[in-house]
């Protein structure tokens, strides 16, 4: 059942996720969370280079190893990406929407009769940059609001609002 529409919300205009952009945005989201795991590679060179140096033990296959491994794991995480926007289950991640946004929920609606609704309990963290809002929901799971979706100024300033109520952004 579908919670009745606030007067007062924030209406956008409809938007559909465009898949190479959820593909950057998950890629983007890999490396904020795993950049760490970019020492082990340069350790692993850094070992061999002093080891070619002290004349320990000379080898050059490592570095061929460990950049083609590189290469296939953004390769991996990039083919699952790309396969998630052709699979028919997750076909609803790029359907347009239009969003209403007050300070209970967000409620997405396909049509004036289908939507559903997200509480802002869901939303682990947000964050705003040059061209949208974005709201993490869990590990690649998130909304994208481009700003250009807002009717107006005051539609943007009270999202402002509303993520700094809710603790999102500063």
């Amino acid at each position: 059942m579908q919670a009745p529409s606030n007067p007062l919300a924030i209406k956008t205009k409809k938007y559909g996720l465009e898949k190479n952009k959820y593909i950057a945005m998950c890629m983007r989201q890999l490396f904020a969370n795993q950049w760490k795991w970019a020492f082990l590679p340069l350790a692993l060179v850094g070992l061999n280079v002093f080891l070619n140096l002290s004349g320990t033990y000379k080898n050059y296959w490592i570095y061929i190893f460990l950049a083609i491994s590189v290469i296939g794991y953004i390769l991996f995480w990039l083919i699952q990406f790309t396969g998630i926007t052709q699979l028919a289950q997750y076909k609803q991640l790029f359907d347009k929407y239009r969003y209403e946004i007050d300070s209970r929920q967000i409620f997405m609606k396909i049509s004036d009769k289908e939507g559903g609704v997200i509480k802002w309990d869901m939303i682990l963290s947000a964050y705003k940059d040059k061209e949208a809002y974005v709201l993490e929901m869990g590990k690649y799971q998130f909304i994208y609001l481009p700003l250009a979706i807002f009717n107006n100024d005051n539609d943007r300033k009270l999202m402002d609002k509303i993520m700094r109520d809710k603790g999102l952004i500063n």
